[in-house]
């Protein structure tokens, strides 16, 4: 029967609201009458306050003092270390292919072309790095393959029942780790986990969850829970 005004509620039902606050509404999809609430949230999506706030409210975020390394420190290329032995494969060369352990000083000791780094590097960068030496004077057109034997050891500190060094295997976590070294004290804080990578300057701290990966030459430390 047309439209009709509600003066209490300042609404024109069965009429489309042509004013300001009807079309700033409409653009933002806030239903219902044009009440002084109403027109406040329709204002505050317009602007863009409100998007930000719920998006973090849904999404959250990571705890404070807690490393951001992909939010789980993800396992990346692996590179060589003091510990890591190799072997060496030199097709047709079986005088130059052998056994090798990464030295003190990051370098591997070769027949013929003697010291060279490895430390830092993956074993793809190294076998490059091989195949050019030997190309240098030595070989035509060398081929090398280069397997991992063993990877270099990793530690655990702290809040377990017996700290050392242990050898490391394929994808272990912090988990594993501590089981190795007898697991947790009673006193231990499960929550978290202090972890210096090798070479680093410092540990960083991440949450300690049952996929929290270890790489090797990691220092772990378990810390004390406070209560």
């Amino acid at each position: 029967m047309g439209s009709r005004w509600n003066s209490s509620r300042h609404e024109v039902e069965g009429a489309k609201d042509t004013s300001f606050w009807g079309k700033i509404m409409g653009a933002t999809k806030v239903e219902g009458p044009i009440t002084f609430r109403n027109r406040i949230f329709a204002c505050l999506i317009g602007a863009g306050f409100l998007v930000p706030m719920l998006g973090g409210c849904a999404t959250g975020g990571i705890a404070p003092g807690y490393s951001n390394e992909t939010l789980q420190r993800q396992v990346e290329v692996y590179r060589l270390g003091t510990g890591d032995r190799l072997r060496l494969n030199v097709f047709g060369e079986d005088n130059l292919s052998g056994e090798f352990v990464v030295g003190g000083a990051g370098t591997v000791s070769l027949p013929l072309i003697g010291e060279i780094m490895a430390t830092g590097k993956s074993p793809i960068e190294l076998k490059t790095d091989i195949e050019a030496a030997l190309a240098d004077g030595y070989l035509k057109a060398p081929r090398v393959n280069i397997e991992l034997l063993n990877y270099r050891p990793f530690f655990v500190l702290g809040e377990v029942a017996n700290s050392g060094e242990y050898p490391y295997s394929e994808d272990m976590t912090v988990l594993n780790a501590v089981a190795t070294a007898g697991g947790f004290t009673y006193r231990a804080n499960k929550k978290s986990v202090f972890i210096k990578r090798a070479g680093a300057a410092a540990e960083e701290r991440f949450s300690l969850t049952a996929t929290t990966p270890v790489q090797p030459g990691d220092t772990i430390r378990i810390g004390e829970r406070l209560f």
